[in-house]
């Protein structure tokens, strides 16, 4: 094992520093307090054990001077032995009596580096407090402001998406007008009533669960792949755009769907809510337990009217999609459709409107 004692960690920092900084350090500048950590003084004679020595060497002479060159008168007969010991007591009680005082004077003075010490700990917590705060916010800042780019420009590119998907289909009305008079004399009416809509093929699920969530961000390619298909099933489209009106208002209150860890339900409750079950049987489902989320959408619900009639719309809607996916969808797809953003507004919306009470 080498004696060589390690070196101290924090005399090549400061000496680093003052050399980058291009300053030297003065010659009577004081160490840093290092509060709790750093080391006591060493239990050494201070001034107070003099002082104390000294009044006890000066009380003691004075009582040799005073029994030995006073002269004395005897004892009565029976009380030598009394006399003797309140001698003593008048001797050495005053010395007892010094360094009792001595004492509590040096606990005194512990007690008052102990203080400055810890103070300085605190002093030092505070700071470092201070400017990790300040580290943190200058860090984070960036971090933030990129994902609510992010979330802005993804908002942006899904309603440009919508509002190509509406244009295009009014676009497709009024070109098709003109020719569907010619050829309704040519072409008989199918039968029963069948409607282009009908011959449309059915929505894949995992489309319409993609659709629910809505795109991650603007190059979720996928997401909007999946959103365009969604938007041709007449059900999914109005449920989406019910979700995405909900889900703007409540990003007004700071309230985002990312943010919220709701309890998760067994499938057999959801498919009893898409059977018509409501209440109690289905508590589960209001697995939202954001106190702050809950407070602010109650208190949206109650004060604003136009809040308070697109959340009943969405959860209309969403009631009557999920009654249909239910009959058809297995108990994976459900959990992961219970897992969307769509769905976690449900929860939340329909835990304030009482619709698991």
């Amino acid at each position: 094992m080498s004696d060589a004692s390690p070196p101290e960690p924090q005399r090549p920092r400061l000496q680093a520093g003052a050399a980058r900084s291009g300053k030297s350090k003065p010659a009577n500048a004081r160490p840093t307090p290092l509060g709790i950590y750093d080391k006591a003084r060493p239990d050494g004679v201070t001034g107070i054990e003099v002082v104390a020595v000294v009044l006890s060497a000066v009380w003691l002479l004075g009582c040799l001077v005073f029994f030995v060159f006073m002269p004395q008168a005897p004892a009565p007969d029976g009380q030598g032995g009394l006399r003797f010991l309140m001698t003593m007591l008048a001797v050495f009680m005053p010395v007892a009596m010094i360094w009792v005082a001595a004492t509590a004077a040096r606990a005194s003075r512990v007690m008052r580096e102990e203080s400055q010490r810890l103070q300085a700990a605190i002093d030092a917590i505070r700071h470092a407090y201070i400017a990790q705060q300040q580290g943190g916010r200058i860090s984070t800042e960036p971090s933030v402001s990129r994902k609510l780019d992010e979330i802005a420009a993804a908002t942006r590119k899904t309603e440009t998406a919508l509002a190509t998907f509406s244009t295009r289909r009014e676009e497709n009305k009024r070109a098709a007008a003109p020719a569907i008079a010619p050829a309704a004399e040519d072409q008989p009416t199918l039968a029963l009533g069948t409607q282009s809509v009908d011959m449309t093929p059915p929505l894949e699920h995992d489309d319409l669960i993609r659709a629910l969530n809505f795109p991650e961000t603007a190059e979720d390619e996928a997401g909007f792949a999946a959103l365009r298909r969604a938007m041709k099933d007449r059900n999914a489209a109005q449920l989406i755009q019910a979700a995405q009106d909900i889900l703007t208002l409540l990003s007004q209150d700071g309230i985002y769907m990312d943010d919220l860890r709701p309890d998760r339900a067994r499938p057999e409750i959801w498919r009893m809510f898409g059977q018509g079950a409501r209440g109690r049987p289905i508590a589960a489902l209001g697995g939202i337990r954001d106190r702050s989320s809950l407070a602010l959408t109650a208190g949206r619900m109650k004060q604003d009217p136009i809040f308070r009639d697109a959340a009943h719309h969405f959860l209309r809607r969403f009631d009557k999609l999920f009654a249909e996916f239910e009959k058809i969808a297995d108990d994976a797809e459900i959990s992961a459709m219970a897992d969307t953003r769509t769905a976690r507004a449900f929860m939340l919306l329909g835990r304030v409107a009482g619709t698991f009470d």
